[in-house]
């Protein structure tokens, strides 16, 4: 009698373990119905798309084909939007793709609807209702406003179809399955904040330039509690290493003692390269920081995110932004 409780406690675990398997692996993440939207193409958010996807939120970082022998990675000619897939180096937890965001048919977005399109840049759900890996930072884009993302997809539209078959993401397990648990709803009117509340407008665009991403040092794919902003990063790529700085006001190991027109001016100096096209890189210049674009921004959204960096906690991290190089840098 006793053999026959034990075998069916156990066939009864069994039961649940392969229940619970299967409900993990066929479990889609938490999504809304995508918005039944057509975004009208105005020339005021085809200039606010064009400064989203190219500059504050640099869509062409991930989306974009790009010539990493250069300073600043430009991005190859033709080769805007057409997907990417990301480096072995990086250490990706499988194959991680971004994809071709050109209005090509086949390849791209072109049969998606404008609320698709919405729905994958501020929840982190495709058009299948399969979660993205939040490499793409849709945890941050999800503060975009609706304004904003209208534009986005306004000027996503306009870019060349081309024609670029890629791979899909394939991502390792455990990672497969605990990402299905990041996307989430935005629910009801996103607004941005008015520009004259500087650190409200600066807090925005640090969320939807992506800056908390890069900034912070990350374990186990998860940003390190404390440390928001602090650098530390490791980005690893076939062109080399570099290492995120800290951003935080700590004066001797972040921007502290950098006054406003002192940081403005850190971002202008890139203004011509971004027309002209950047030098070789050497192991000293290396680096993921779009340069190129945010040299772009304007003097407002420079000044409010300086004004708004001037007010997160101060982190002590002396940050090595170059391993590889000859000499110490911040």
């Amino acid at each position: 009698m006793w053999k026959r409780i034990i075998l069916w406690s156990l066939c009864a675990l069994l039961s649940v373990v392969l229940i619970g398997a299967a409900w993990a692996v066929l479990r889609k993440p938490a999504a809304a119905p995508p918005k039944d939207i057509a975004v009208l193409a105005t020339p005021e958010r085809l200039e606010r798309g064009g400064y989203l996807f190219n500059y504050l939120s640099d869509c062409n970082g991930c989306h974009s084909d790009r010539d990493y022998s250069r300073l600043g990675a430009p991005v190859k000619p033709g080769r805007v939007g057409v997907g990417f897939v990301m480096p072995d180096e990086l250490g990706l937890p499988g194959r991680v793709v971004a994809p071709n965001l050109t209005p090509d048919p086949e390849t791209g977005l072109g049969k998606w609807t404008d609320g698709e399109i919405i729905r994958a840049i501020r929840e982190g759900v495709d058009r299948e209702g399969n979660a993205l890996f939040p490499f793409m930072p849709y945890p941050h884009f999800r503060h975009m406003s609706d304004e904003d993302v209208e534009a986005l997809v306004a000027y996503m539209r306009t870019l060349k179809p081309v024609r670029n078959p890629l791979p899909r993401t394939e991502l390792a397990l455990p990672v497969a399955l605990m990402i299905k648990s990041a996307p989430q709803p935005v629910e009801g009117v996103v607004k941005a904040p008015v520009k004259s509340d500087k650190h409200a407008y600066g807090k925005y665009l640090v969320e939807i330039g992506g800056c908390m991403d890069c900034h912070t040092k990350q374990e186990h794919g998860q940003p390190v509690a404390g440390m928001e902003l602090a650098g530390g990063f490791e980005f690893r790529m076939p062109q080399g290493v570099v290492v995120s700085a800290n951003i935080t006001p700590d004066v001797e190991t972040g921007i502290g003692s950098w006054t406003e027109d002192g940081f403005v001016s850190r971002f202008r100096q890139y203004s011509e390269m971004a027309k002209a096209g950047g030098p070789p890189v050497t192991a000293e210049t290396f680096t993921i920081m779009p340069w190129l674009a945010t040299s772009q921004l304007t003097d407002e959204d420079l000044r409010a995110i300086y004004q708004y960096l001037r007010t997160v906690k101060p982190v002590s991290q002396r940050v090595r932004t170059h391993p590889d190089a000859g000499s110490s840098q911040r």
